[in-house]
Formats: C-alpha cells, structure tokens, sequence
C-alpha cells in the first residue's frame, strides 16, 4: 500500500512538530519531502545572461536547478566531464557493510534541468579576467556570471609509498575513494574484523570533505569487532590531526568520551606522510618526529585540496590557512569572490570556515544563487549563510548522533526537544542510512 509524503515546510521554521516527526518514524523516513523556501514561486526574472557553472557535482546541479527555476531566458552551462554522479554521503555506509556500492551511483544527466546545457568535457583552466572557462579540449566557454562547484581532489600522492590499485587488498581500505573502492574497503575491513589485529585510523592535515566520516568509520569497526566478539582482539588507534577530535568543542568531549568508553586509543598531532603496502606499517608525522605504527587494517583518508583549475587561476585565497590548498577566496556569508564579483563559489571548493557536506551545500546554494539573481536585477540582495552544517556521526550499527552546527561552533538542532543533538539514536540512524537521500535528490532537482 502506497504512503503518502510527510512534507516539511521550511516557512514555517525550517522544524517538524513531534506529531509529525513521529509520523516520519512510523511511515519510514524514505517518505520525507522538502518543499522550497517559498509555496509560491515568484514571476521569474527576464535575462540574457550568460551563466556557466564549472562542476556537475550535488552543488553545481543544485545550482543549475535552482537558477533554472529563477530565470527566464539565461543561458545556463554545466561543464564536467564526469558521466556518474555518486551520492558521496553514502560513501561510508558502502565501506560499512550498510549499503551496496550502487546505492550511491546515478547518472549526471539524470539531474541536469531542461534547457541547461551540459558541456561534458573537464574544466581546464578558468580565466575571471577574461570572464571564461576553458575545457580540457580547448573550448572556450565565455560567461557574464560564474558558479565555481568543482568540489576537491582526493590527493593520494601526497602520501608516499599509497597505490590506490591497491584498496581493499592486505588490510588497505580507503573510504573515499569511488564507490567501488568503498566497497573494497568493506571486503577489507570485514576480513579484520573476523581476525582482529590493529585497526589504524586517521584523518588528513587539510581542510576535508564530511570531516566525521573518519570517527563515523573508526566506531562502526569497533562495532563489527564487537558484533563478532573479537573486540578483545584488536587494538583500534584513531590519529588525530590536530589536538582536537571534531571542530566543536562540545562535539569533541562528546566523541573523547565515546571513545574512551570503548577502548579506542587517540594519538592527537598526527599525519599521515607514508605507508609502506608490503610490510604493513604506517608512518606518521609528529613535532616530535616520525612515528611508525604497524597495522592489520588501515583506513586511509588522504590529503584534500582544490581542482588544479582552480588552484592555478586567480581565485584562491592568496594568503592565510587557506591559501596552499587553493580553497576559493568568497565571503563566507554570501559565497561571493571577493576580488571578482561575478564570481560565486559553492560547496567543497568555498574557502569557508565550515561546509565540505551536502548539507551546506543545501544552504549555500539558495544563498550565492539569490546574490546573483538580485545583481542582474540591480538590487541588493539580503541571503545569508551562517555556516551551517550537519554531520549525522554514526556511534555503532542502529545508532547516531546528529550533529548540526554553524561557523560559531554553535549546535543548531533542527528537532530540538525531539533529536538531541549529543545522544546516540536510533532515529538520527534511520535519517541517515534512509531520509537523507531522498532529501538530497530532492535538493538536486531544486525541490529542497
């Protein structure tokens, strides 16, 4: 028997009331729905612009959808070459055992909006001065207005002795890989946790993409450890970056104490600087000097920077922590560049404080989009972004905490008195590995 929706409207307050979250429970979270900002859409505005969007990523298309939406007459162009779009927070629920590897691959044309083009060649080179971006075969693609979404890229190479053929084989996993090497790393992670051992784990010294995914991936091992009843034969050692385990203060002493409770060890100030495949033993950076750590299972998270389109153009930071990695000089409430403005960037590549998630991504967009709108209408338009971000940080198999905050490290709940922020749920596990997606398909299509 077919069920209908529970729709949320995010005018009136952007909350669900218990009735209706307790609807959402009973009626299974693959229902949930997002209606757009406004009921009612308004007249759309009448312009000639030319409007390229360099990614056809969840930010690009969600950028495209919702320009689409909002103009009439544009000349709107999507330039990636990648065919398959992949539903990336699914990424750790495949590495988990969760899902399967096709659950989070579709096809870019699947979401690219009627009468928006799709250039599917690479961006090579984008040039703000001369208002163009170039493709990997050479084409000029001019632009009166551009959205930068090009998202990141995994550096592997950074990483002496990593061989990304190589995941999934001898205790080598690698979560963000691509689908299938997910997939690998669960085959991996599966063997040790049959056999125990030591499980290393760790997260990269840049600025990352969904930085909980390393803690989300440390605690569903232990759980599989335990599940088997081999916890008593592994040793799990989590290597922090920095002295902290998560940016918000409140998050941190929540995930140290998880952590402490199970038995994981935590090394803070540690990198990642070479792994050596054959004999098993990671070897990190430390102020103290090299570290050595031999392991029966890995979870490597490389190093994250910047397309090289962009980090060779003007548009990085020039100076701060932001500048060697190529992340996008924006103003971190409206995503505008602040040396070019017809520039816009949106998602992973942003040089934000916060916002490497399809959740920001959600926020961003309606606000660089309704900035660009109001310029070519010759207004001032008053969209702000706060920061806000989510990380639903799974703690064990059926359980998670859904963690929402902003730039200022402050936990904005969107359930509060329903979902607590720092308690391990079961319904924040079902909004995870069941409502998030259809919500973030929803997003693609401008609907959310």
């Amino acid at each position: 028997m077919s069920k209908e929706p529970i729709v949320i409207d995010p005018s009136r307050s952007g909350r669900l009331d218990r009735r209706s979250f307790l609807k959402l429970g009973a009626a299974g979270a693959g229902t949930l729905l997002l209606l757009p900002e406004s009921a009612s859409a308004a007249p759309k505005v009448k312009t000639a612009a030319r409007i390229v969007i360099a990614g056809a990523g969840a930010a690009g298309l969600t950028a495209a959808a919702q320009l689409a939406q909002r103009l009439e007459g544009a000349q709107i162009t999507l330039v990636d070459a990648r065919k398959a779009h992949f539903y990336q927070p699914g990424f750790t629920l495949v590495a988990g055992g969760i899902k399967p590897a096709s659950y989070v691959i579709s096809s870019t044309r699947d979401y690219v909006p009627s009468g928006v083009e799709l250039i599917e060649e690479a961006v090579a080179e984008i040039d703000p001065e001369g208002r163009k971006v170039v493709t990997a075969t050479g084409k000029p693609v001019p632009y009166d207005y551009l959205i930068v979404a090009t998202g990141l890229r995994l550096d592997y190479a950074a990483i002496e002795g990593m061989d990304v053929e190589q995941i999934g084989n001898n205790g080598l996993g690698s979560i963000y890989h691509s689908p299938e090497k997910a997939a690998a790393t669960w085959q991996a992670m599966s063997k040790f946790a049959d056999s125990g051992g030591v499980g290393v784990f760790l997260r990269p010294g840049t600025e990352m993409k969904c930085a909980g995914a390393p803690l989300k991936y440390t605690f569903l091992t232990d759980d599989h450890l335990r599940r088997r009843g081999n916890r008593g034969k592994a040793e799990i050692i989590y290597n922090a970056n920095n002295k902290v385990l998560f940016s918000v203060p409140i998050v941190h002493e929540k995930v140290r104490m998880l952590f402490e409770e199970r038995d994981v060890k935590v090394n803070y100030e540690r990198t990642l600087a070479a792994i050596d495949l054959g004999k098993k033993i990671a070897t990190f950076k430390t102020a103290e000097g090299p570290v050595e750590l031999q392991y029966d299972f890995i979870n490597v998270i490389p190093p994250m920077r910047a397309a090289d389109a962009v980090r060779n153009s003007p548009l990085p930071w020039q100076e701060g922590n932001w500048a060697a990695d190529g992340w996008i000089e924006v103003d971190k409430h409206t995503l505008r560049h602040k040396r070019f403005d017809n520039v816009f960037a949106v998602g992973d590549v942003a040089g934000v404080p916060k916002g490497k998630t399809a959740a920001s991504v959600k926020w961003q967009v309606p606000v660089a989009v309704d900035h660009l709108v109001a310029q070519i209408e010759g207004r001032e338009s008053q969209a702000h972004y706060g920061g806000y971000t989510s990380c639903p940080l799974i703690t064990r198999l059926g359980q998670a905490m859904l963690i929402e905050f902003d730039y200022k490290d402050n936990l904005v709940p969107s359930f509060p008195g329903i979902i607590a922020p720092l308690e391990e749920l079961w319904i924040s596990w079902v909004m995870k590995t069941m409502a998030l997606k259809p919500t973030y398909i929803s997003m693609l299509h401008g609907r959310a």
